[in-house]
């Protein structure tokens, strides 16, 4: 256990401490930071499969990685680690964390694959450093139904209003319209997936469809733009690892493409997974454990507390709350890789809760060099929320009614 850190340690986060601040409030009556909730996104990873996409999808085989499909990498560790002291200085600034000692009042929930256990050992490493902190997951690739409530039969889905919701975000002219609007970005991501070869190459080709939800599975696209969400994502998963650049989509995609492409997966969630009735239904799971976090005044209840889960989770939140984003070099409302909807408990001198929220991630310069120096971190309003005359300020009230849908 590390009890102290060394003289320069505590001079260099003094200064830096000196430039952040996470209260709010007028001057009369200020709010102070009390709890903090992050929803996070696992770290950098490759692509899931081992064959990445399917055979004529791109002209040439995919980049190879130096760990398992799906797992975190160590470029991915390492900038999750980064980010993690970004966070680590404002919660002590905010009296949240102690500056000298190891934390006692933190929690740290991870989903059970590898890439996400990683990712909460690797935060872990990064905002108590020195320390041993308990990571709370089941054992790795069992699943959990606390991440997974509508598949596993936990928030069965009522196929009827998931088709509405579904139907509300894509628009009364259709999917086959929602693609013809997309049509000049997916021959641009051709263009990098096949080169020359785009006859038989390429995402483009088969029209998109969306699957409907049962009571126990989600809505899903297939079709044009189903691929060209994936293979949007494995292009930034490339950059942000820092693969040379002539493995970067085979050297023909730019980073301005990959921010462009990212447009392709914010629009799968947008449509399957920021619907809030979907969204409120797949928090279902998580929605006690953050509102529990928020609200237990017991003396060792948590003061910062991690969810490390996946881009859907994130999408999730977002949608329930009506968050948007805009991440340096990543397409707008994309859940980047290590990127977390911060939710702060803030109280008055009255003993009056508020809930702000704000969106924390590294820009894709800083994931591909691993750094968090000055990473995107803007307070978002909550849609439908005006608390002591501020737009988007939830009381706690409102926003645990939020959660519960």
């Amino acid at each position: 256990m590390r009890t102290s850190r060394t003289g320069r340690t505590l001079a260099a986060l003094a200064a830096m401490l000196a430039g952040v601040a996470l209260t709010a409030g007028a001057p009369a009556d200020p709010l102070q930071v009390d709890r903090v909730v992050l929803m996070m996104r696992h770290g950098i990873r490759p692509p899931t499969k081992a064959q990445p996409m399917p055979i004529g999808t791109a002209a040439a085989a995919w980049p190879t990685w130096s760990v398992k499909p799906g797992w975190l990498t160590e470029h991915g560790a390492s900038a999750i680690v980064a980010v993690a002291d970004f966070d680590r200085i404002g919660f002590i600034k905010a009296g949240l964390l102690p500056l000298t000692d190891c934390p006692t009042r933190i929690a740290l929930l991870a989903d059970s694959d590898q890439r996400t256990i990683a990712t909460a050992a690797s935060y872990a490493k990064g905002v108590a450093p020195g320390c041993s902190l308990t990571i709370e997951h089941r054992p790795q690739d069992e699943p959990d139904p606390m991440f997974n409530p509508i598949e596993s039969g936990q928030a069965p889905l009522d196929p009827a209003r998931a088709a509405a919701a579904i139907d509300a975000a894509v628009g009364p002219r259709g999917i086959a319209a929602t693609e013809r609007g997309m049509k000049p970005l997916l021959i641009r991501l051709d263009r990098v997936l096949c080169g020359s070869a785009t006859a038989t190459c390429g995402v483009a080709r088969e029209p998109t469809t969306i699957r409907p939800a049962t009571a126990t599975s989600r809505p899903k696209l297939g079709g044009a733009l189903d691929r060209a969400s994936t293979a949007a994502q494995i292009l930034l998963l490339e950059y942000a690892e820092g693969k040379p650049a002539n493995e970067v989509g085979w050297g023909r995609a730019t980073a301005s493409d990959i921010a462009a492409f990212g447009a392709f997966h914010a629009l799968e969630f947008r449509l399957l997974a920021r619907p809030p009735y979907i969204a409120t239904r797949n928090l279902a799971g998580l929605s006690p454990r953050i509102a529990t976090w928020l609200t237990d005044e017991a003396p060792t209840a948590p003061k910062v507390a991690l969810i490390a889960g996946h881009d859907t989770n994130v999408a999730n939140l977002a949608g329930v709350l009506g968050l948007h984003w805009n991440v340096p070099g990543i397409a707008a409302d994309d859940p980047v890789p290590g990127g977390a909807i911060q939710l702060e408990r803030l109280t008055d001198g009255k003993g009056n809760h508020y809930v702000r929220a704000s969106y924390r991630a590294q820009s894709l310069s800083e994931l591909r060099a691993a750094t968090a120096k000055t990473p995107y971190h803007k307070v978002l309003p909550i849609a439908g929320c005006k608390a002591r005359g501020i737009d988007g300020l939830c009381t706690l009230s409102d926003f645990l009614a939020k959660l519960r849908g």
